[in-house]
């Protein structure tokens, strides 16, 4: 049988990303931690972290991560249908990851109202939509938002849509570098914005265009200072056209090659097993985007 106190630790080690955050979120100290953790791994005789900074679990620490989540779910929906096993009444608390400029666009509204209802505090990781998944993977959190579409073990995926992303500068930007127009080419050799080293976003839209290799770029890994550095001049990047309709309305940014968007497709991945919840969110999230990403056909 699991000695569930222990699987708690090592979730809350993973998820807290250290022993003394850990500690904390349980009230516990920290060595009444690490003792739960070796005694985990005494019991199945192999390590389940690696002691690093912050620790990262192991293949097995992955598999029982990813048992933790899953059983979370399922007692909430037992705790439902037996009101009295839920003794202390308190919210679930979600872990999903998801890319920043959902987070920064249309997630809250479509989220809001469902964790009212469900009574769901939402504890989000935010990565680039091309590698949100590794969290899912090392059994960090119960659901994930990104661009990858075939699911790891155990776990489902459905397509919600795709985010439109446009190339942008400022007006004083496209003046200063393309007085004669824009031109694929000269993107290359002028400076852009990208995300952060996961970002491949602008290498895939140059390469559309028929231009390979590297360009310089500045890292800017926050979605409104994004915008922000564009509208300053720092550089051109790939916007969500769902941020920045008021400010192409104004003329603060300009499109630098009309009408040659890219779209980047959403899936959203949560366990087989992950209970009723898990289920409503999708519903509530394959409803939303109905209305706010593009259909991808």
């Amino acid at each position: 049988m699991f000695d569930y106190k222990l699987l708690s630790a090592l979730a809350a080690v993973v998820e807290q990303a250290g022993f003394e955050r850990a500690a904390q979120v349980l009230g516990l100290s920290q060595s009444a931690i690490s003792q739960r953790i070796k005694l985990l791994e005494a019991r199945i005789g192999q390590p389940v972290l690696v002691r690093a900074t912050p620790p990262v679990p192991t293949e097995i620490g992955r598999r029982l991560l990813n048992h933790v989540q899953q059983v979370r779910l399922l007692e909430r929906d037992l705790q439902s249908q037996v009101p009295a096993l839920d003794e202390e009444g308190r919210p679930e608390r979600l872990r999903i990851a998801l890319n920043a400029d959902s987070l920064a666009t249309w997630w809250a509204s479509a989220v809001g109202e469902f964790c009212a209802e469900q009574h769901v505090l939402l504890d989000l990781v935010v990565e680039d939509q091309t590698v949100g998944l590794k969290r899912m993977r090392a059994g960090e959190v119960a659901a994930c938002l990104c661009a990858s579409e075939r699911p790891v073990a155990g776990a489902r995926s459905v397509l919600l849509g795709a985010m439109r992303y446009r190339a942008l500068a400022s007006p004083a930007f496209i003046a200063r570098h393309f007085p004669e127009g824009v031109r694929a080419d000269l993107l290359a050799r002028t400076s852009a914005l990208v995300f952060g080293p996961d970002d491949f976003l602008q290498h895939r839209y140059l390469a559309a265009l028929g231009v390979e290799g590297g360009f310089e770029h500045h890292l800017c890994p926050s979605s409104e200072g994004f915008i922000r550095l564009i509208e300053a001049g720092l550089g051109w990047g790939l916007v969500p056209e769902l941020q920045v309709r008021e400010a192409l309305a104004r003329g603060d940014l300009v499109e630098l090659l009309a009408d040659k968007p890219i779209d980047v497709p959403l899936y959203w991945h949560h366990w087989r097993n992950g209970g009723q919840l898990l289920g409503l969110l999708t519903e509530q999230l394959i409803a939303a985007a109905s209305s706010k990403l593009q259909v991808l056909s």
